[in-house]
C-alpha cells in the first residue's frame, strides 16, 4: 500500500522492480498487510503499535516495550522491535501463517488488555484521544484482516523524512534518538552494523499459544 496526499492505493509488489514502480510514483509511505501472497487469510506477523500522547516522555514509552516484551517472551514469543519515524514503536512478532486473522488480533488483544489491566494510569487499548492524555495507547487492531503497518525502513511523509528503522533491543533506551534515523543516516548505519539488527528473525518458527 503506498499513500500520498491522504489519498491510499493498494499495489501488489513482488520484487525490486516493483518498488522502484512506487518511487516512480512518488510514494512517501509503504504501509504493509500481516500477510503475504499467495496465503493472505493467514497473518505471518503480529504488530503492536506503541503510540504514546505527546507528553509521554520517550523513557517511558521504551519501559512499555519493554514490558511488552517480557509478557510476549513468557507466552514463548520472540518479538522485534522497530522506530515508526515518529514518536513511538512497534513490537513485530513473526508466527506461522495457522492462525487466522480473528485469533491473531484476538490473542493481539489479549496481550495488551494484561498490561492495561496491570497499569491502567500508563496504558490503555482503546483509540480515544481524550482518554489518552498522559498515557501510552498500545494499538492491537493492525492485526485485522486489511490493516495495514508501515514497513521496516519505510520513509515517512514528515519533515526530513524520518525513517521506520529496525533496531536490537540492546539499542532500545532512553538515549536513542528515533528521530535521528533518515535516508542518509540509515543507509550510514547498516554499512557500520555489518549485520541485521533483526537477526534470526526470519528462522524463527514460532505459532500463537492457545
Amino acid at each position: 500500500m503506498r499513500e500520498r496526499s491522504g489519498v491510499r492505493t493498494y499495489m501488489t509488489v513482488v520484487d525490486a522492480a516493483g518498488l522502484g514502480a512506487l518511487v516512480q510514483l512518488g510514494a512517501l509511505e509503504i504501509h504493509t498487510w500481516g500477510a503475504r501472497a499467495p496465503d493472505l487469510l493467514h497473518p505471518d506477523l503480529l504488530t503492536f503499535d506503541l503510540d504514546p500522547d505527546p507528553s509521554v516522555p520517550w523513557a517511558h514509552t521504551v519501559e512499555a516495550a519493554r514490558e511488552l516484551r517480557e509478557l510476549l517472551g513468557e507466552l514463548g514469543l520472540a518479538s522485534f522491535a522497530k522506530t515508526t519515524g515518529g514518536k513511538g514503536l512497534h513490537l513485530v512478532v513473526p508466527i506461522e501463517p495457522r492462525a487466522s486473522w480473528d485469533e491473531a488480533r484476538g490473542f493481539a488483544r489479549a496481550a495488551v488488555e494484561t498490561l492495561v489491566a496491570r497499569s491502567p494510569e500508563r496504558y490503555l487499548a482503546k483509540a480515544s484521544k481524550k482518554a489518552r492524555r498522559g498515557k501510552i495507547f498500545l494499538d492491537y487492531l493492525r492485526n485485522a484482516q486489511g490493516a495495514t503497518a508501515v514497513c521496516p525502513y519505510s520513509t515517512r511523509a514528515q519533515p526530513g523524512a524520518p525513517v521506520a528503522t529496525p533496531i536490537a533491543w540492546s539499542e532500545l533506551g532512553p538515549r536513542l534518538d528515533p528521530r535521528k534515523f533518515d535516508p542518509r543516516s540509515v543507509l550510514r548505519r547498516l554499512a557500520q552494523l555489518g549485520q541485521d539488527p533483526w537477526e534470526g528473525y526470519t528462522r524463527l518458527r514460532q505459532t500463537l499459544p492457545r
